[in-house]
């Protein structure tokens, strides 16, 4: 199990996170898929809730490990890789900002540790992240703005135009949904076989 010691200093961590996060971006940067992630965590912890444990992996596992990849090869080569975390290299951006950004890094261990320690909830995870989806994505692309992209919703790379909104969301569903939490839910289930319910 996970000890209470971890669970009381995850959930200050996390406290800290969202106030400062209310306070220089806005509750609307709440809508991030990893945010959403971090903060759900914490009922997940206190609750022992393999259920949400599970979404928040089939959701965020391969997104965040896709964001460290891209941090550790930007901190070696210097230069721009994937474009996932070049916010951490602002030098205008206050640096507590990006510190508290590298919540990134223990996320994904954070998820698996309440895997292994609670089950993974086969039955759920893979639903609950396609809900979770048709949900946030809209309202992140109608709450947002183009400048803030949260979740991508105005484009990968850049803001897109080629496609109406609607067909362009619908198309992200549809990438996270078949491209990340498909695997990574066939990927948990192997992994996690044992305890899978």
């Amino acid at each position: 199990m996970i000890p209470t010691w971890f669970k009381l200093a995850y959930t200050a961590f996390v406290a800290v996170v969202l106030v400062t996060w209310l306070r220089h971006y806005g509750w609307r940067n709440l809508l991030w898929f990893s945010d959403i992630a971090l903060i759900g965590a914490v009922p997940a912890l206190w609750l022992e809730s393999r259920g949400i444990a599970s979404v928040l992996a089939v959701a965020v596992l391969g997104p965040e490990l896709l964001w460290n990849l891209d941090f550790a090869l930007r901190l070696a080569t210097k230069r721009r890789v994937i474009g996932l975390t070049e916010y951490m290299f602002e030098h205008e951006r206050p640096r507590v900002l990006r510190l508290l950004s590298l919540f990134h890094v223990p996320l994904p261990l954070v998820l698996l540790w309440m895997l292994a320690a609670y089950g993974y909830a086969a039955a759920i995870a893979l639903p609950g992240a396609v809900v979770l989806a048709a949900l946030i994505l809209p309202a992140s692309r109608l709450l947002g703005s183009a400048e803030a992209n949260i979740n991508w919703t105005y484009g990968l790379a850049r803001v897109q135009s080629r496609l109406s909104p609607v067909a362009y969301v619908a198309l992200l569903f549809a990438g996270f949904v078949l491209g990340v939490f498909l695997p990574t839910d066939q990927l948990l289930r192997r992994l996690f076989s044992a305890a899978a319910a």
